[in-house]
């Protein structure tokens, strides 16, 4: 179909591993273009430029693999957008979906008006964040072998130390233990894994640490209770702009530490998308509950009376929810203040 100079067009690009269905609309909603593309820039380039002078927008859910296609395509001129994928939901009476209508309605979202576009982080930091999750990813590997390691130790009788201490074993402590030759490679192995794991961890923060020079950001908030300088850079990182968030309750809730229900008639009818905002960011402010509580004595004697009212895990998301609200005052120019935390 030929189009004029006069028309609007909108791409919706429902993207793959390996191929990208792309589905362009007038904007009287008629389709003008469909077309299956390898996943190669060059290719995406030499099918859209045709219609680069008329396209509104290009849009594209945020699923795992979407920074190629993105940066490629700003980079070129195409104004993009990033959907969230938790809010495009289709209409589910429809007997058939598929690639083509799933691009067809990302391009009529566009034209609508109504695509739930979603933050579109800065390339030039992207990569040092995802260093850091990088990071989160051996902290985890770090927890479950010394758990594994403990686990062990006590199942033969023996008072297993904490994970800081473990990680200083040699092998020579094993072997002092006395036990049967198949436990003591079990130990071995995962010893060898506990140390790798904080040599990983240390790694990746050093590197980070010197490239990354501290700004306002990342002084303000070792200054809330629990953070410090690792995690407090982690956090600015993963939040990115912390204008885009116009409340404070609004970023506790991208920190998903406010609580998920939906009610009705004042009862309780069941959970919406707990999954909804940055996983990374959750675990955090847990990690920085977790610190706040155990090392600042006003934070331990709350936390002790919600835990004895509400359960520990109760208690934890509570006090993760206020941090990240005072993450957000602090950020927009606020003095921490302990007495507001509680207020």
């Amino acid at each position: 179909m030929q189009t004029t100079n006069a028309q609007k067009l909108y791409c919706g690009a429902d993207l793959h591993g390996k191929n990208v269905f792309l589905s362009i609309c007038d904007e009287t909603g008629r389709n003008v273009f469909r077309r299956r593309v390898k996943n190669d820039l060059s290719l995406l380039l030499n099918t859209l430029n045709p219609f680069k002078a008329q396209l509104e927008a290009i849009g594209v859910e945020s699923t795992f693999n979407w920074y190629w296609f993105v940066d490629g395509l700003m980079d070129e001129g195409f104004p993009m957008k990033l959907g969230n994928p938790a809010a495009m939901k289709q209409y589910e009476g429809l007997k058939t979906t598929n690639d083509l209508t799933d691009a067809d309605w990302l391009a009529e979202q566009l034209r609508l008006g109504i695509f739930p576009e979603c933050y579109i982080y800065p390339k030039e930091t992207r990569s040092i964040r995802d260093t850091l999750r990088k990071r989160q990813l051996f902290v985890y590997r770090r927890s479950q072998v010394g758990l594994s390691l403990g686990g062990l130790l006590e199942r033969y009788g023996v008072d297993a130390p904490s994970l800081g201490k473990l990680g200083k074993w040699t092998l020579s402590d094993l072997k002092a233990l006395g036990l049967d030759s198949w436990v003591e490679l079990q130990l071995e192995t995962l010893l060898e894994s506990l140390q790798e794991s904080d040599r990983l961890v240390k790694k990746l923060e050093d590197r980070v640490l010197v490239f990354v020079k501290p700004t306002r950001e990342h002084q303000c908030i070792q200054v809330v209770p629990g953070i410090g300088k690792v995690l407090g850079m982690f956090i600015v990182l993963e939040s990115g702009e912390f204008h885009r968030f116009p409340t404070a309750g609004d970023f506790a809730s991208y920190c998903r530490t406010v609580k998920s229900e939906r009610t009705s008639n004042e009862k309780k009818k069941g959970s919406n998308n707990r999954k909804n905002g940055n996983r990374y960011l959750g675990w955090a402010f847990i990690e920085a509950a977790t610190f706040a509580a155990r090392y600042n004595p006003r934070i331990h004697a709350w936390y002790e009376r919600k835990s004895a009212r509400s359960g520990k895990i109760k208690a934890k998301k509570a006090l993760a929810c206020k941090l990240a609200k005072a993450v957000w005052h602090v950020m927009n120019g606020k003095d921490f203040d302990l007495n507001l935390l509680f207020g």
